[in-house]
């Protein structure tokens, strides 16, 4: 004759199905409700109500459609504000409600997958970086030695961090 299982038995058995679908540990949900790690293992493998886990996934989703609705709030908010700066040609304002306009699209696109969440930037590229190479170059013109030395240095740089 099979065993009862002893956590379906449990009086708080309610919250040993949410611990484990909450994810805590077999052995800390064993030790706080007094059963046995391999009887909460044996339950959730075979006795925990497919719908309470449906339902904690449910949870879930309406939990990050809930922060997307929170951030296309957050845009919508941005872009409005920054038709009212444009409007009384404050352009400050209206710089500064461009960048928090950008920042929440870029949220939005990092929620929903669309953007790798670091980017690379090649400095070395950068019409900036030229610039102030050649002004340095040109300001150390009568120093040829560390001219010399600053070259040596910026092309060890560019191949290490290239190759």
């Amino acid at each position: 004759m099979p065993r009862k299982c002893t956590v379906c038995a449990h009086p708080e058995r309610a919250e040993i199905d949410q611990a484990i679908v909450d994810g805590v540990p077999y052995r800390a949900i064993a030790c706080r409700y007094g059963v046995g790690r391999e009887a909460v293992r044996r339950h959730a493998k075979n006795h925990l109500p497919r719908t309470l886990v449906k339902a904690h996934e449910a949870a879930e989703v309406a939990r990050a459609d809930d922060l997307l609705a929170r951030a296309r709030e957050y845009e919508a908010r941005a872009v409005e504000l920054l038709k009212k700066a444009e409007e009384e040609n404050d352009y400050g304002t209206a710089l500064r409600g461009i960048r928090e306009a950008r920042a929440c699209l870029e949220l939005l696109a990092r929620m929903r997958g669309e953007l790798e969440h670091e980017m690379a930037i090649n400095f070395l590229e950068s019409k900036d970086w030229i610039t102030i190479r050649e002004l340095i170059a040109d300001a150390l013109k009568p120093y040829p030695e560390a001219r010399e030395a600053l070259r040596k240095a910026l092309l060890e740089f560019v191949e290490e961090n290239q190759g």
